[in-house]
């Protein structure tokens, strides 16, 4: 990874920025057609875990359409601004047209209202299985500025700017998200999510995270990109 100094400039100019509704401390958030537990938050980096977002019927429905279209997971190469295959990422992977079903439709909707970010400045949403011993290395989700095809990449919709992670099935074992910087691991409860932004590409933002391995059972979590504008 490029050195780079200890902190960074915010995004210019980018205001509003996607996260629910923290003011006040409460316990739960109105998400439209459904209300949403706050478990646990921070403020630095803004991080929260919201509990009872997706229901078990929208989570198995979620894996369902998904299955069938599973392949390898490949990560972005900001180094060409195309796709490959990494070793440090071991699941199988999809992602949904937006809006293409009504299940999706209406779950779009609701991340929408939660996390005041339109869905049109979002990537589609993606699924993911991991099986045992899958995992995910930890890892930055926003472009590296530094690497040569990062002006590519974000030619479409910006710079990431936040990610919301959603647990669709809890394995017996294993799984958890955790985040190095922040001693903090997230244990996969179905229905549950973790949003978590970063203001700046830059690794002052105290978002490495990752996936550890899977020891038991199958882990799958939805997985949604925020962007800085419409993303086509």
């Amino acid at each position: 990874m490029t050195a780079q100094p200890l902190s960074a400039p915010p995004f210019p100019g980018h205001f509003p920025q996607p996260g629910p509704a923290l003011e006040g401390a409460p316990a739960r958030l109105d998400a439209g057609d459904r209300q949403v537990d706050v478990l646990l938050s921070l403020q630095n980096p803004p991080l929260v875990l919201l509990g009872n977002l997706l229901s078990p019927e929208e989570c198995t429905a979620l894996m369902e359409a998904a299955r069938p279209r599973l392949e390898r997971s490949l990560t972005v190469h900001t180094r060409t601004g195309g796709e490959e295959l990494n070793q440090h990422r071991t699941s199988d992977g999809m992602f949904f047209e937006r809006g293409e079903s009504a299940l999706l439709r209406t779950i779009e909707a609701r991340l929408a209202r939660l996390l005041h970010w339109p869905a049109e400045n979002c990537e589609p949403l993606q699924v993911l299985r991991y099986r045992p011993g899958a995992r995910y290395e930890p890892h930055y989700d926003y472009f590296d500025p530094a690497e040569p095809g990062t002006p590519t990449i974000v030619q479409r919709g910006g710079q990431r700017v936040a990610t919301l992670v959603v647990y669709l099935h809890t394995p017996q074992q294993g799984g958890a998200t955790i985040f190095p910087d922040l001693g903090l691991s997230v244990a996969p409860q179905q229905g549950n999510a973790v949003f978590f932004r970063y203001e700046h590409p830059h690794p002052s933002t105290r978002t490495l995270h990752g996936g550890a391995p899977v020891l038991e059972g199958e882990k799958w979590v939805a997985t949604q990109w925020m962007r800085e504008r419409n993303f086509e």
